[in-house]
């Protein structure tokens, strides 16, 4: 069983950046596809970032694309969200989630973490 925590939330002024992290324990989290998801108040969780295994694959959301980076240091089990440039509306809990998949698809993430809120302010 994958237990996921993640990190690195706050409160930031739009235009500034922010790393998340996302620690994992419990698995051999070098075979996992990673992700980070976001949800906001009273919108649907989405899409932002993956990453294969040994981080030779990422998907993005076209929202995020050239803003944020996805990136994994297996020998630490943990996995990052670096984002610059945020905006007001990228104001969300972020998740990290894990599947034993090799693709960085979208769907089918079987473990996710309690989130990290991210606030940015205008």
């Amino acid at each position: 069983q994958v237990r996921l925590a993640e990190s690195g939330g706050g409160l930031v002024q739009a235009g500034g950046s922010l790393r998340l992290s996302c620690a994992a324990s419990g698995g051999t989290f070098s075979r996992y596809t990673m992700a980070w998801f976001r949800q906001a108040d009273g919108k649907e969780r989405e899409f932002v970032a993956a990453i294969t295994w040994l981080g030779l694959s990422t998907n993005y959301a076209d929202s995020v694309k050239g803003r944020f980076t996805i990136s994994r240091d297996n020998a630490k089990n943990t996995m990052y969200l670096q984002m610059i440039n945020l905006k007001p509306e990228e104001t969300a809990v972020y998740y990290c989630a894990a599947k034993n998949s090799q693709t960085p698809g979208r769907g089918g993430y079987v473990y996710w973490g309690q989130g990290t809120q991210v606030t940015v302010s205008s």
